[in-house]
């Protein structure tokens, strides 16, 4: 990343919504501002970024963004922005026509999870012209998401090109050390209990790379309706594989899943409410679980020592509030 317009030709190949190279800063500039649509990808602009921008967040903890709508404040706020960074792949449906907006009036918009190449994404039953979005959950997918959002800050800001690199390096190297955590306590729950069930279908990513099976009440989006046919075959898995608990998830009400509970109770079987995961949000700023890395701890140990396994009841650096 020595120049901008290396940057620009290897952008091309990226997800970046606005594909026409877009001018950097003046040097003399007040920090820009990078707002990001969800936290997720919003913690990740604010590591890579560092000192040099204004990294802001639309999206609130615990606000589920396949159903959040803008406001006219909230559209002001995404187009009085330097540079925007969305997850894509539909996360944010409801505010497609706001980017595709401010894209086509030269704002710089990057789609951070539509930089992965398609191979290796899951796909997306309910849009065959996306993936499933939930792509943070793989710590692995993450860290090459990542990629996106310092080569088009470096865009916007070339003679901060090489600090970019290497928050990005870091930043990897953290996320390394985050997957191996999960990778050893997930390991550690016995096999017939590696079942995962939640709430609405987000950890298909997480599922596949900790060897976990999923199975949830809801689809992909948070739109789609929960039945009481997907809840009773539910029911019948969690009896029959005796699994000793279901989660709850921070950014989705909890009726179906304690209705699972209850089920299983009616047939014999206790299921426990194994904790609440973080799904489509992160934690409250300013905490551990506020931050991506927080989030993550968090759900390993909630699921490992929900589900039989072994994790330290603070998770892998002792700084969890619960597990």
């Amino acid at each position: 990343m020595n120049s901008c317009s290396a940057i620009t030709r290897r952008a091309l190949g990226l997800g970046l919504f606005a594909l026409t190279p877009f001018p950097a800063l003046a040097h003399n500039r007040a920090q820009p501002r990078a707002l990001s649509t969800v936290a997720m990808v919003g913690d990740l602009v604010r590591e890579i970024g560092g000192g040099s921008i204004r990294a802001e967040t639309l999206i609130n903890e615990g606000v589920d963004p396949h159903l959040f709508r803008p406001t006219r404040a909230d559209t002001a706020r995404l187009l009085a922005a330097d540079i925007l960074f969305a997850n894509g792949h539909r996360l944010e449906g409801r505010m497609g026509d706001v980017l595709a907006r401010a894209a086509a009036n030269g704002k710089p918009v990057v789609m951070v999870a539509e930089t992965l190449p398609r191979a290796k994404l899951r796909a997306n039953p309910d849009y065959p012209d996306a993936a499933d979005p939930h792509v943070w959950m793989d710590p692995v997918l993450w860290a090459e998401a990542a990629g996106s959002i310092a080569m088009a800050l470096a865009r916007l800001m070339p003679d901060q090109a090489s600090v970019f690199e290497a928050n990005l390096a870091a930043l990897r190297q953290r996320l390394a050390v985050l997957h191996d955590y999960g990778a050893r306590v997930m390991a550690s729950i016995p096999v017939r209990q590696r079942l995962l069930v939640t709430a609405h279908d987000a950890f298909a990513y997480f599922a596949g790379r900790y060897g976990l099976e999923v199975d949830s009440i809801q689809g992909l989006s948070t739109e789609s309706e929960a039945n009481l046919a997907r809840i009773e075959a539910i029911v019948r898995s969690l009896v029959d594989r005796r699994i000793p608990a279901v989660f709850a998830e921070t950014s989705v009400p909890d009726r179906a899943v304690r209705a699972l509970i209850e089920g299983a109770g009616a047939r014999g079987q206790r299921v426990a409410l194994g904790g609440t995961l973080f799904s489509d949000s992160l934690g409250k700023p300013d905490t551990y679980e506020g931050t991506y890395h927080g989030m993550m701890d968090h759900n390993f140990t909630t699921i490992a020592r929900a589900l039989g396994g072994e994790a330290p009841a603070r998770g892998m650096l002792g700084r969890l509030a619960t597990a």
